[in-house]
């Protein structure tokens, strides 16, 4: 295989309106048992690294990049597997930063297939591995081979019967619970908090974010029952201040003046989840300096998260793609620019709320500009201007566009002086990313996806 019939064999087994998560509508009758006999079949490479295993609904993939950042300050060889990504495939397979490569990406998949047609004929009842089955499994072929020091593994979606949960982690991370997906996790935070408590592990430590109290004493009972021992944000550890100072106390002691480059008070709860699982981590014998502490969250990238990517005129683009992360979104807005003018670019996924997501950011705008990724599961421009036209008071200026591109070009030329911030999803991210130059998309992958 060449990397493009690679990236064509993972994409044509995608299922849940076309994503790559696994199909959640037969997990309960076939389970991990996909993944697992793929595994099995090459050799179990998931148990030959250490990993660190993260479920939760915000602030995971943030929370994945803060420990990477704090492992490789210290000296260690980091395979990080996250999703989704913003512009390849390839990016949701990392070791040290850097996505796996094109040939080998294309090697290991030609090395599956066959396993995968295997499967397919042993357990026609099973049928072909998914998209997202497959992506796992390769990212833990490519982290053995290359004997990384750690695996660091983002949940793609829940956790109990998530693809990634065939793991035996050294430690399990459970960021902040809320409502999404809530037609595939359940409509309650006990419901959805025992799909993500799912990949706490039996006598393995397990460190918890704050919660709310629904969701944080079914996670408890769930830890209780497997012997895991907990670390619980609020009770155990806890971490002040903002990104640029803030304070954590644990039972690593306490830590003054910190700070992070990722941006927002939210994001001050996920670095004290990142050093409650470091400290874990060091422990346990693999030794993490504070100057590696400091370091690590000084320095963690994560693009599309508060990330300012245009000074003139100021662009901020953020992948806050449902109620509470819009919620946060807004919070972060009126605290680091309070005042000033936004024009706000807003695209959600149509499976989102997108009335209420509407009914959090628009009233902060300006100028509301709607629009829609090329995702097949974007919500067209008309449903979000007919859902801001519906608050009370409606909001006064808005505009539609076609695409992404079209919305920062109207925002540019509309209002020079305004705050720009384009959002509602990883999607319109990406776009909006592309469109000012700073990353280009594989046209090939898109176009499979879309098709």
């Amino acid at each position: 295989m060449d990397y493009r019939q690679a990236i064509a064999y993972i994409i044509e087994r995608s299922g849940y309106d076309r994503g790559f998560v696994a199909n959640p509508f037969d997990a309960e009758t076939v389970g991990l048992r996909r993944t697992a006999w793929l595994l099995e079949a090459l050799g179990n490479p998931q148990a030959q690294r250490p990993a660190v295993h993260i479920a939760g609904t915000k602030g995971k993939g943030s929370t994945a990049a803060l420990i990477t950042a704090i492992l490789r300050a210290s000296g260690r060889r980091i395979g990080l597997y996250t999703s989704p990504h913003l512009h390849t495939f390839r990016e949701r397979i990392q070791i040290d930063g850097a996505p796996i490569d094109e040939q080998l990406f294309a090697d290991l998949t030609a090395e599956i297939a066959p396993l995968n047609a295997r499967l397919a004929a042993e357990k026609p009842e099973w049928g072909e591995a998914t998209a997202y089955e497959l992506s796992t499994a390769l990212a833990f072929l490519h982290f053995a081979r290359a004997a990384v020091d750690l695996m660091v593994i983002e949940v793609g979606l829940g956790g109990r019967l998530d693809a990634t949960n065939v793991l035996d982690p050294h430690v399990s991370v459970i960021t902040s619970i809320s409502y999404d997906h809530t037609r595939i996790l359940g409509d309650t935070l006990s419901k959805i908090a025992a799909e993500k408590g799912g990949i706490i592990k039996p006598e393995r430590p397990v460190v918890i974010a704050p919660q709310r109290e629904e969701a944080r004493d079914t996670l408890l009972r769930i830890a209780a029952v497997r012997d895991a021992s907990v670390l619980l944000g609020g009770r155990d550890w806890n971490a002040t201040g903002d990104a640029s100072s803030f304070i954590a106390e644990g039972p690593w002691g306490r830590y003054d003046e910190l700070e992070t480059a990722l941006v927002g008070r939210h994001q001050v709860e996920n670095a004290g989840t990142a050093l409650a699982t470091c400290w874990l981590l060091d422990r346990d014998g693999l030794t993490i300096p504070e100057a590696a502490i400091r370091e690590g969250l000084r320095t963690v990238s994560w693009p599309g998260r508060f990330e300012v990517v245009q000074a003139e005129p100021l662009v901020i683009v953020d992948g806050a793609h449902n109620v509470d992360s819009a919620e946060l979104l807004a919070e972060t807005l009126t605290e680091r620019y309070p005042g000033r003018p936004l024009t706000l670019i807003l695209g959600i996924a149509q499976d989102k709320d997108v009335e209420q997501m509407v009914r959090i950011l628009a009233p902060q705008a300006s100028l509301l500009i709607a629009t829609a990724s090329h995702h097949p599961r974007a919500a067209s421009a008309a449903r979000i201007m007919a859902a801001a036209e519906a608050l009370d008071p409606p909001v006064s200026h808005i505009a539609t566009t076609a695409s992404v591109a079209q919305a920062l070009d109207l925002a540019q030329s509309s209002a020079p002086e305004s705050l720009i911030c384009a959002t509602g999803s990883l999607y319109v991210v990406a776009e909006a990313r592309e469109a000012l130059g700073l990353a280009r998309s594989d046209d090939f992958e898109r176009e499979l996806l879309y098709r």
